[in-house]
């Protein structure tokens, strides 16, 4: 089985600058690239950096990676969407117009005789107890419900302030390391006594491959700094980054 695992793309529903512009470009070079290459695609959180579909509307910046979403599951690529920290607030556009399978937390599967587990990370991470607060708070039908019902202009702008995702933040070194780890820990949790050989998780933005006893950790990374992702092709891992047809890599 060939899969490929990408998370924190960031995509923002309104790019004010060419840095956000060239990003969305090429993650779209690399999905037109990706046709025929997969039989699955694991998008394993934070592809957008805001993402609510309305009952009849959705967010035109992204048409074009939607579409080229949806010409990997045209050509036979199963697509699977997991909540990250930014785009959890899902309806049924990627279920029923994309055939995806949606999980607001994890994936599981058996292929090629290894137990996978995928998983965003950001409920793994240490000293970070303000943010699981808020996320349980927003992620309530009633927080929902409420958005649902701002008129999505303001919505839109009201979500991007709320986002705490950004380019320019600076992360202190101590804060870093502590995620990593809370991620690390859980890893090595699902490996030692769930018995999962494999278990994929994104948030950190540290594109890492770690092997732990009988098991391995991979980190896909962020597309914001480093564009990397994840292949697993016949059970065997590796992390790649992208660089698009034509370019030499750096």
């Amino acid at each position: 089985m060939r899969i490929c695992v990408v998370s924190d793309v960031h995509l923002k529903y309104a790019p004010w600058d060419a840095a956000d512009r060239e990003n969305a470009r090429a993650f779209q070079s690399f999905l037109k690239e990706s046709v025929g290459k997969y039989d699955l695609l694991v998008l394993n959180g934070d592809i957008f950096d805001l993402w609510f579909d309305w009952k009849s509307l959705i967010i035109k910046e992204y048409f074009p990676v939607l579409h080229r979403l949806a010409e990997l599951s045209e050509n036979g690529c199963k697509l699977v969407m997991i909540s990250g920290n930014h785009d959890f607030w899902f309806n049924d556009f990627f279920s029923k117009h994309l055939n995806a399978i949606v999980r607001d937390q994890s994936h599981v599967i058996n292929a090629d005789g290894k137990k996978m587990y995928f998983t965003h990370g950001d409920l793994y991470t240490y000293n970070d107890i303000r943010y699981k607060i808020l996320r349980g708070l927003i992620r309530l039908p009633i927080s929902k419900g409420i958005f649902s019902l701002f008129h999505p202009e303001f919505a839109l702008r009201l979500g991007a302030k709320l986002s705490r995702s950004s380019r320019f933040r600076q992360v202190p070194a101590l804060m870093q390391r502590k995620k990593s780890e809370g991620l690390e820990h859980h890893a090595s949790y699902k490996v030692k006594r769930k018995g999962y050989d494999i278990v994929c998780m994104g948030h950190s933005h540290k594109p890492e491959i770690m092997r732990m006893d009988s098991g391995v950790y991979a980190n896909s990374g962020d597309w914001t700094r480093h564009r990397s992702y994840l292949e697993i092709i016949d059970g065997e891992i590796s992390l790649k980054y992208y660089h698009e047809q034509g370019d030499k890599p750096c």
